[in-house]
């Protein structure tokens, strides 16, 4: 690997925190916008709490330096992205 090709994955790598908190915020902004949106529906509340909940969990926890170690890690990044993915899918379809 080239010292280019290196500068460019240390670069990367410094940002990688910033797609967390955009996730979370994503989370949470979606999951307020449902409550504010479907307020006279039944159960509601915790629907929108199951969105904005882990949202406000995973824009907290990158903030705790104990937290962005476990968040750094590869397999936790693939199960966050997965279960970003499953949430933003259930605010859509509720």
């Amino acid at each position: 690997m080239s010292s280019n090709e290196k500068d460019k994955v240390a670069k990367l790598d410094k940002y990688w925190i910033n797609n967390y908190r955009m996730g979370g915020y994503l989370l949470f902004a979606c999951g307020l916008i449902n409550l504010r949106y479907q307020w006279g529906e039944p159960n509601i509340i915790s629907r929108s709490a199951l969105i904005f909940g882990p949202g406000a969990a995973v824009l907290g926890a990158t903030y705790v330096p104990a937290l962005v170690t476990v968040l750094a890690r590869r397999e936790i990044k693939a199960l966050m992205a997965i279960a970003g993915i499953a949430l933003i899918a259930f605010a859509f379809s509720n």
